[in-house]
């Protein structure tokens, strides 16, 4: 897309160095938001037991947590934009220790839906959003690399707080694993302290055009009578008030986005294709075990999906910074989130042998982390690093809807159908449709911005030769044959009063 993450952030990103800590800090932040919420599941039996509610209560704890954390984009690119990463992530960390810590003295559900779910669920996208958006400030042409690090945290840390949860489970119980879960947290705050800003001088725009144009007013101005800056003024005093609102909501998340063309394919795609996103993992031990196949090798496919997925994301950073699929890297997200719709639609013709589940679990685990890895990126890339923050904000709140929908309306399809296959189905569909439909559009709008960019630097090149002609005027210079005229000539080639 356009190369415009370097000039609107005013400086030359380090692309290392101390940039490294900082990938470091957004693994741990990005590895907590993404795994915490699944981890917590291993102590649903045992709330639901103590608590003496249906299983579809205690499942409302995991979907209020990623909801909010979703929902809690906007909030946290405000800000991220007004104080910066590090403070964010650190206030996230607290708030997520200590609603895991006050839950830990619940006494309902509805207490641990507001502990663990509302206060948990925004100390996560405090902890998610920061993480993300830095990246893009240290890092611009190694950026798909660190970005792809960055996320293997999710994997990472899912494999590691499975069974540390389990072991802590089975010496604490419940309540006392959720405190000491609220104490580990704050290694968030942690990770929060290595995002340094980066202080660096702005680059202000050159004044050239602005200084023909004002040149021009004032050649305008010897006629006319009227002040140059009475012009410039006025004109911004006009465009103040045809902002209006839509200004002042600038000033804390830019909203503008939804005029931004490639953001709106972006969007588009990601709700429709995050129905189908989530539920084929979720449902992938169940229906093995439907086919009849131990619990114990049911769970071990998760083991092969997660392993598969941690070194699937680093490696598609890889592959995304290489010279070949760098410049057109949209496609390779859109061929990313088509690959993960046609593993869904081959599991069912695989057949109900565990070997072809293991085949399953390892292409989904390469088709997951390539979307992964790619998800902010290609936002990243569409929009640059300076408005990423609003970008990632914005899009966080639409996609929560599909988000907890997702998986509810797959289990519902396992209810009506009383079998798996279909729920994949449908969930390959919802991957392959949004796949074609974002490679089609980011081929149209390839050639859009080559068009734009095509005349901008022609209206460019029409300013600068202007430019060039009023100053040579100026100086008593012929435009035309570039030879300075003498006195005599100069008076014969301005034109007379009478003329």
């Amino acid at each position: 897309m356009p190369p415009a993450a370097t000039t609107n952030l005013g400086y030359t990103p380090p692309d290392g160095g101390w940039g490294w800590a900082v990938v470091f800090g957004s693994f741990i932040s990005i590895g907590f938001s993404y795994a915490f919420p699944k981890s917590l599941t291993i102590y649903f039996k045992e709330i639901q037991e103590y608590f003496s509610i249906s299983y579809s209560e205690i499942a409302w704890v995991s979907s209020i947590m990623l909801a909010t954390m979703y929902a809690g984009g906007p909030v946290s690119s405000i800000l991220v934009n007004r104080y910066g990463s590090r403070p964010v992530v650190m206030v996230g960390g607290l708030l997520v220790s200590v609603g895991m810590i006050i839950s830990s003295f619940g006494t309902s559900i509805t207490h641990l839906y507001i502990c663990v779910g509302v206060i948990g669920g925004f100390g996560l996208a405090f902890n998610l959003q920061p993480a993300l958006t830095i990246i893009g400030k240290y890092f611009l042409v190694k950026r798909p690399i660190a970005n792809g690090l960055a996320m293997a945290g999710s994997p990472v840390f899912l494999s590691t707080l499975a069974p540390l949860n389990q072991f802590l489970f089975d010496n604490f119980g419940w309540r006392g694993s959720f405190f000491i879960l609220g104490a580990i947290v704050l290694n968030c705050c942690v990770a929060g302290s290595l995002m340094r800003p980066i202080k660096v001088k702005k680059v202000t725009p050159s004044p050239v055009f602005k200084g023909a144009a004002k040149e021009q007013v004032g050649n305008d101005k010897e006629d006319s009578g009227t002040p140059v800056d009475g012009l410039l003024e006025g004109q911004e005093q006009q465009d103040k008030k045809q902002a209006g609102c839509a200004a002042k909501v600038n000033q804390f998340i830019d909203i503008s986005l939804f005029k931004h063309r490639g953001y709106l394919i972006y969007l588009v795609g990601n709700v429709v294709m995050f129905f189908g996103f989530f539920a084929p993992v979720v449902f992938l031990a169940p229906y093995a075990k439907h086919l009849g196949i131990d619990e114990y090798s049911a769970a071990f496919l998760l083991s092969i999906f997660a392993l598969v997925d941690m070194v699937a994301r680093p490696g598609t950073g890889l592959v995304a910074n290489s010279r070949w699929i760098r410049p057109r890297i949209q496609y390779f997200f859109s061929f990313s989130v088509a690959y993960n719709g046609v593993c869904h639609l081959l599991l069912p013709l695989l057949g109900g042998a565990y070997a072809g589940l293991v085949v399953y679990a390892v292409l989904f685990g390469i088709a997951f982390g390539m979307v992964c890895a790619l998800l902010f990126e290609v936002l990243m890339d569409l929009v640059g690093a300076q408005r990423f923050s609003s970008a990632v904000g914005l899009a966080t709140i639409i996609e929560c809807g599909p988000v907890l929908l997702g998986p509810p309306i797959s289990g519902a399809l396992v209810d009506i159908f009383m079998d798996y296959k279909y729920m994949y189905y449908a969930c390959g569909v919802m991957m392959v449709v949004p796949g074609i439909f974002l490679f089609i559009m980011n081929y149209y709008n390839y050639r859009w911005l080559e068009q734009e960019e095509k005349q901008r630097k022609e209206q460019e090149e029409l300013q600068i030769g202007t430019a060039k002609e009023l100053a040579a005027m100026e100086e008593g210079y012929d435009s035309e044959l570039g030879v300075k005229l003498s006195e005599e000539e100069e008076t014969t080639h301005l034109p007379t009063k009478e003329a």
